[in-house]
C-alpha cells in the first residue's frame, strides 16, 4: 500500500509544486516527513544536501532519495528500495509531463494575452513564498541546534548560513564553491 501513497503523494507534489526544485521542497517535507512519516527531519535534511551536491534538479533528486528512502525505512530491501525511487520520481515528473504536452501548443498561441500574463503575475509572488518557505522549513534545530543545547554548533551554524548567504548574493561566488567552502567549514567547526 506505501508505494500506491508514494505514487500518489508525488504525482500530488509534481502537480502542484510550483517554482521549481526548491520551491518543491517546502511540500515534500510536509509530506514525506508531517503527513506520512515515512522519515525524520534529520533524514530529510540529509536528502536535501545530498540532492544539492549531486548533478540534476533538485526537486527530482529529493524525489529519488526520498522513495528510496521512504521504502528502505518501511522495512523493505534494496531492490524494492530502488522500485520506490523510480516511483517517486516519475510520479514526480509525470504531472509536468503531462501539462506541458497539454499546454505547450495554447501557451504559444496565447502566451501574449492579457490573461495569460495576468495569471503569472500572480503566481510570481507564491513561488516567491514557497521559496521562503523551503528556507525556513530547513532552518530548525536539527540543522542549527539551539543556543541552549549547543551554542558553538549553533552559532557557527548560523554564520556558515549568513556567510554563504552573502557569498552567493553580495560577493557572487559560484554556489558550487560555496557548497564546497561551507560543507569544509562544517567539517572544521563543528567536529
Amino acid at each position: 500500500m506505501i508505494f500506491l501513497y508514494l505514487f500518489i503523494t508525488f504525482f500530488e507534489i509534481g502537480l502542484f509544486g510550483f517554482g521549481g526544485g526548491y520551491g518543491m521542497l517546502s511540500l515534500i517535507q510536509g509530506e514525506v516527513v508531517h503527513r506520512w512519516g515515512w522519515m525524520t527531519t534529520s533524514e530529510f535534511t540529509d536528502i536535501v544536501a545530498i540532492s544539492q551536491m549531486t548533478p540534476g534538479p533538485i526537486g527530482i533528486n529529493s524525489a529519488t532519495y526520498c522513495g528510496y528512502t521512504a521504502i528502505h525505512n518501511a522495512g523493505y530491501g534494496e531492490g524494492m528500495s530502488m522500485l520506490g525511487s523510480f516511483l517517486a520520481t516519475f510520479a514526480l515528473v509525470l504531472p509536468s509531463l503531462i501539462l506541458m504536452i497539454l499546454i505547450a501548443k495554447m501557451f504559444l498561441k496565447y502566451m501574449h494575452t492579457p490573461a495569460v500574463e495576468s495569471v503569472f503575475a500572480g503566481l510570481r509572488p507564491a513561488v516567491v513564498g514557497l521559496l521562503a518557505a523551503a528556507t525556513l522549513l530547513l532552518c530548525t534545530k536539527e540543522n542549527f541546534s539551539t543556543p541552549a543545547e549547543n551554542p558553538w554548533q549553533f552559532w557557527i551554524s548560523v554564520f556558515l548560513f549568513l556567510a554563504t548567504f552573502v557569498g552567493t548574493k553580495v560577493l557572487k561566488i559560484n554556489p558550487i564553491k560555496m557548497i564546497a567552502l561551507a560543507g569544509f567549514a562544517g567539517l572544521l567547526l563543528l567536529y
